[in-house]
């Protein structure tokens, strides 16, 4: 399928979002995944019928996003911890399928050496792929809080907060000292410009673990994750879903994150998030996925210029969905949202 976004990407314009630090000279795009049915659409290839291996797997994904317009590679590879068949790589799942529920389990699970907690490779891979002014977002595939609720089961982890803490502790601790080790050397690389996690705290009311078990479990994870990529001078982008209303403050003021992904009107619209906290963290995305799938023409151009003109007249936000880009979300009608972000602001 072709495109009219192409532009050359220049990484510049996306950090001044990110540190706040100036007016771009375009509006910048950003999306924490998409999924592979909507590359293959795109592109015309079976993309979701590759392989990582596959010689034009990381070609096609380049070329998926900077074929849009994109300043950036957003990129995500999971821990090299096996999980049990069945999870291909969700946080869903029969609680039969958790891989660990006791000391036993822990101790014997064949944790991967602290030093090589992901595959740096495909990062590696992606970078000689780069034109000019392009750099990637990249981070682990899913976060502390999503690996343990994996590994535990979400039944499993309720029962052993209550049972055994201890255990908890200590896979939150495992967990997060793999997150830290791969952020720490994600950070170090020239080609990575900024860092990324996504994980899904809660849904539409509230989030999954209460405030106090958050503090005491995950955010410690985020702040040594986040201080990583400041150290070397590099922004951090946090995703998650769910209504994060009780602990945006720790996020913002205790973790330090400098960016926001995944918004849900149905919690609180992008509009809205930007003005109660836009002062402190840049909201990125937040067009609703529904609207973008099921929009007319004429529909999706107002609603996109009424988003660039709430979030964006200061210069501190990122045009994009909502939450991603799905497989049933018709290409032409993304393409028709980002042709309008073109056209208002550059």
């Amino acid at each position: 399928m072709a495109g009219i976004t192409n532009r050359e990407p220049d990484f510049e314009q996306f950090l001044k979002i990110l540190w706040r630090k100036g007016m771009p000279n375009h509006l910048p795009f950003y999306e924490h995944v998409s999924h592979p049915g909507f590359i293959a659409k795109r592109m015309g290839v079976p993309f979701d019928k590759m392989g990582g291996g596959d010689p034009l797997y990381w070609p096609t994904y380049v070329n998926f996003w900077l074929g849009m317009g994109y300043d950036c590679i957003p990129m995500e590879i999971p821990l090299n911890c096996p999980v049990a068949e069945g999870h291909h790589g969700t946080t869903e799942g029969s609680e039969a399928l958790a891989v660990i529920s006791n000391r036993e389990d822990f101790d014997k699970y064949p944790w991967p050496d602290v030093a090589t907690p992901i595959d740096f490779g495909h990062f590696e891979t992606v970078s000689r792929l780069l034109p000019d002014g392009c750099k990637i977002v990249g981070g682990v595939c899913a976060g502390p809080y999503e690996w343990v609720s994996r590994m535990m089961g979400t039944i499993g982890l309720s029962y052993a907060m209550a049972d055994d803490p201890e255990l908890v502790a200590l896979m939150f601790a495992k967990i997060g000292s793999l997150h830290h080790s791969a952020v720490r050397q994600l950070a170090s690389m020239d080609f990575i410009g900024a860092l990324r996690q996504g994980d899904d705290l809660g849904f539409k009311t509230s989030t999954f673990l209460a405030p106090d078990k958050l503090r005491e479990w995950v955010f410690p994870i985020y702040k040594k994750m986040v201080s990583e990529a400041h150290e070397v001078g590099k922004p951090f982008i946090l995703h998650s879903c769910g209504n994060l209303a009780d602990v945006y403050e720790d996020l913002i003021e205790g973790c330090k994150i400098d960016a926001k992904h995944s918004f849900e009107d149905v919690i609180m619209p992008v509009a809205e998030f930007k003005k109660q906290y836009g002062a402190r963290v840049t909201p990125i995305g937040g067009l609703d996925v529904d609207m973008i799938c099921r929009g007319t023409p004429d529909e999706l151009r107002r609603y996109t210029r009424k988003a660039i003109e709430e979030c964006f007249s200061d210069g501190y936000w990122a045009l994009g969905t909502g939450n991603s880009l799905t497989d049933y979300m018709p290409v032409e009608n993304y393409l028709t949202v980002l042709e309008v972000g073109m056209e208002v602001a550059g």
